[in-house]
């Protein structure tokens, strides 16, 4: 993961226990601009670390990938004001599903579904962040050796629900991220089909370990423990908006969000 927000970021800069990741390009997304920690960090000193990296921001997000570390940093966080969420790192233990009917598809195809459902999600913003949070998966392209959008599409051929597939076939590895599904077509199995696909497609690039994230306190974790995931870890994610900011500073929180997505299974 921390790999990942490496090759995805335009730029990064080393800090005290990990680094800062940066695209001025999508300045408006927070998985985009962030503080990751990888590392050992002394927990009172990060909150003034993270405002040294995204000062300039309108958002604050720091990344904590350890579990333990990051309930040692989570008291100084709060105090200065982040939101904590925790996420669970759920590994693949089922057999691999056949690969069902959803299919590799291009940004071009997604740009209208992701619109139309970031525009439900955030109703408020202005074009400018819909447009940075559908177009940042240009970036994502840089993520890892072999990214992948998977989608199963509807009856009249728009993508219902989709999600990213990033491969290391090198070190056998496969995540699943950003698992959606347009309104339009919530519970007709869409979901199913996409993460179906994308298991199927990991284990046929040998990719053994297939892991996702899930927020720890919404029911999608249920819905992935039903297809074969189990919880095998933590990460963490610590948010606030920068000073005099409305809430959210364009963006969504992350566990809010996932409650959102939620119904997209």
């Amino acid at each position: 993961m921390a790999a990942f927000a490496r090759r995805q970021a335009a730029r990064t800069v080393r800090l005290p226990g990990g680094f800062a990741a940066y695209d001025d390009a999508f300045a408006h997304s927070r998985g985009n601009n962030q503080v990751v920690i990888d590392g050992a960090v002394d927990p009172e000193a990060l909150p003034a670390i993270a405002e040294e990296a995204l000062g300039h921001l309108p958002h604050r997000l720091v990344s904590v990938l350890d579990d333990g570390t990051a309930r040692a940093c989570a008291g100084p966080l709060v105090r200065a004001g982040y939101t904590h969420s925790a996420y669970l790192v759920m590994l693949h233990t089922g057999p691999v599903p056949a690969r069902a009917d959803a299919q590799e598809v291009g940004l071009d195809a997604l740009r209208g579904p992701l619109t139309t459902r970031w525009r439900g999600i955030l109703p408020d913003v202005d074009d400018e962040v819909v447009r940075h949070l559908v177009d940042r998966r240009e970036a994502r392209l840089r993520g890892a050796d072999d990214v992948r959008f998977i989608g199963s599409r509807a009856e009249g051929g728009e993508v219902a629900s989709w999600a990213d597939l990033y491969l290391d076939p090198a070190a056998g590895t496969a995540q699943i991220e950003d698992l959606m599904t347009s309104e339009a077509h919530f519970r007709r199995g869409h979901a199913d089909a996409v993460v179906a696909t994308a298991l199927s497609l990991a284990a046929d690039a040998g990719c053994d370990t297939r892991f996702l994230t899930a927020d720890a306190t919404d029911w999608p974790r249920h819905w992935y423990e039903r297809r074969g995931f189990r919880v095998i870890g933590h990460s963490h994610a610590f948010e606030r908006d920068g000073p005099g900011r409305p809430p959210a500073g364009g963006q969504m929180p992350r566990r809010t969000l996932a409650a959102r997505r939620a119904s997209a299974c």
